[in-house]
């Protein structure tokens, strides 16, 4: 079995690359940052402060979280019911982004991850894999890209999903994320030393994958 992290910002593409890499190497695909918008969307329909740690912590007993992959698809099924993409809308971003902060939070769901890639082989993304969760990971790269390269992918990504949004306000709302997440003093977001610098600005979708498939390859012998 191999554990593959991917690490990075809102919007440098972690996701996408790694769905499909999942694919191509047939390898389980965990989308970590969809448990913590599922936190983050029920601490906002519960209408509480997501920065307060009490109030946070107290909701979790009530929070029963399941993965299924359906048809292929990672679904997040929060007390029975399938969030698709109630989960990523702005605001959840921002709510998953305060809960994150949380140690609580952060210990209720880590066992979660951990006990998937003691299952599979695993590719993972999210912020703090390749430092936290999988710190054994065969592969760990942190990808990135520009304010404005994320802003306007996470832009046309909403905007195809029919969310009327604005990439004003997409690129603050991101920005505003980063800082959070990179000064957080519970596992920030920042890359694992040992981990492979990915800067994908100016790469297309395809060409990420490919060079995160080689990167794979290289490292451990798997191949698609």
């Amino acid at each position: 079995m191999i554990k593959v992290a991917i690490d990075g910002p809102s919007g440098s593409g972690k996701s996408s690359v790694a769905k499909a890499v999942s694919a191509k190497l047939g390898i389980v695909y965990v989308d970590t940052g969809a448990l913590y918008r599922s936190v983050g969307y029920y601490v906002r329909i519960k209408g509480k402060d997501p920065k307060n740690a009490e109030e946070v912590s107290a909701l979790l007993p009530e929070i029963n979280l399941d993965i299924k992959y359906e048809d292929g698809v990672q679904c997040v099924y929060l007390n029975g019911e399938n969030l698709g993409d109630k989960i990523r809308q702005p605001e959840i971003s921002m709510y998953a982004s305060a809960v994150s902060a949380i140690p609580a939070v952060r210990e209720f769901l880590l066992e979660t991850q951990r006990s998937i890639a003691r299952k599979n082989s695993v590719i993972m993304d999210g912020r703090d894999i390749g430092t936290v969760i999988l710190p054994d990971a065969d592969v760990k790269i942190f990808m990135t890209a520009s304010n404005e390269a994320r802003a306007l992918r996470r832009y046309n990504e909403l905007t195809e999903k029919g969310v009327e949004v604005k990439y004003e306000d997409v690129l603050s709302e991101m920005i505003e994320r980063d800082n959070n997440d990179r000064s957080r003093a519970v596992a920030p977001a920042v890359p694992a030393e040992d981990a492979v610098m990915f800067d994908n600005s100016e790469y297309s979708l395809e060409e990420s994958i490919e060079y995160v498939i080689k990167l794979i390859e290289e490292k451990t012998g798997v191949t698609k």
